[in-house]
């Protein structure tokens, strides 16, 4: 199984709007994608590593594929869309990291 992960670092004064992501941007980018995504999920960070500090991420979303392979020909067609979505919710520009699931 593969994940792509896709988190927003935490920025003071940073425009994040939780509705429209969960409302919109993940039902979009799910319909998007069909059925090579296995699941998805969303994490919103609340407090970082230690009392009182903010978390290092606003949000981490999550998506899970069969393979790299899998992942990439379904995101292709539709990879500038899901990208313009961005602005409708952040200011924030996401970092990506891909990784193989070990235990899950």
């Amino acid at each position: 199984m593969i994940k792509a992960s896709l988190m927003y670092p935490y920025a003071e004064g940073a425009r994040f709007d939780f509705e429209y992501y969960t409302d919109k941007h993940l039902p979009f980018v799910k319909a998007s994608l069909g059925p090579a995504l296995k699941g998805l999920t969303a994490e919103k960070g609340l407090v970082g590593g230690t009392p009182d500090t903010p978390p290092p991420f606003i949000v981490c979303g999550h998506l899970y594929f069969e393979s790299v392979e899998a992942m990439q020909e379904a995101y292709a067609p539709h990879a500038a869309a899901i990208r313009a979505d961005i602005r409708n919710f952040t200011d924030l520009e996401p970092v990506m990291m891909i990784s193989d699931v070990l235990i899950g």
